[in-house]
């Protein structure tokens, strides 16, 4: 196996492991209207950990750069946030209305932070194949939690478990496509992942707070949803650090 196709092969199963954080759905029980406030809660926390990850990791490569980026995403959520409230007859599946806008923002955020993991994956592999695979499956770890959050925005609405993996996947596929381009070209890519890693970071961190966390603290106690959302966000964020030790 040439090393292109060993990136690009890597970099697809961390894709795929994205569809892994709807499992979860197969076994709930009750209806959605009793625990989408839960779910969002949830959601909320492990986003603002994804988010911090992304953060920490750029901050540790550029500051300036990262903090540009940042910006850049909170921006970009707001526009597109006007853009689609626009539409009323707005369609995402099977979802309709405010539940679609809420759901293609949420798909459209994490599709941009795959982006930035992408480039990270095909960048690992500049420093060997050992070091690049090790990369690409601590990533594939960290992507289930993230498929997680996609669904627990999807499926409370009234979007099907198989769905909300396919979804989840397709979020994840710049990883594969991105991958290649930033092993061929490492130093290229390197200068702008700051930049990358800081929009997603930006654009997760204005979502929950416009978005996931009100709906949450309007729909359940707030205690319990603080809870959640701490639990969740420690939960996360410790994951991430594992991985990156």
């Amino acid at each position: 196996m040439t090393n292109v196709a060993l990136v690009f092969t890597a970099a697809l199963a961390t894709a795929l492991a994205t569809g892994l954080g709807a499992l979860p759905f197969a076994f709930r029980r009750g209806g959605p209207a009793t625990w989408l406030g839960p779910a969002n809660a949830l959601a909320s926390g492990v986003m603002l950990a994804a988010g911090a990850g992304l953060l920490i990791e750029g901050v540790s490569r550029d500051l300036d750069r990262t903090v540009v980026g940042a910006l850049g995403g909170a921006a970009f959520v707001h526009f597109e946030s006007r853009l689609v409230r626009r539409r009323d007859d707005l369609t995402l599946g099977s979802l309709r209305g405010a539940d679609a806008r809420k759901a293609l923002l949420i798909v459209g955020v994490m599709t941009v932070h795959s982006a930035a993991e992408g480039i990270g994956v095909g960048a690992s592999f500049g420093d060997g194949e050992t070091f690049g695979l090790v990369i690409a499956a601590a990533i594939a770890l960290h992507n289930i939690p993230e498929g997680l959050a996609i669904s627990l925005v999807l499926v409370p609405r009234g979007t099907s478990v198989r769905s909300a993996a396919g979804w989840s996947i397709f979020s994840s596929l710049p990883q594969p496509l991105l991958a290649v381009p930033a092993y061929l070209f490492v130093e290229s890519f390197q200068t702008v992942l700051p930049v990358g890693l800081g929009f997603a970071a930006g654009a997760m961190f204005l979502i929950v707070a416009r978005d996931l966390l009100p709906e949450a603290l309007e729909q359940g106690p707030r205690r319990a949803v603080v809870a959640e959302l701490v639990v969740s966000f420690v939960v996360m964020l410790a994951l991430q650090l594992r991985l990156a030790a």
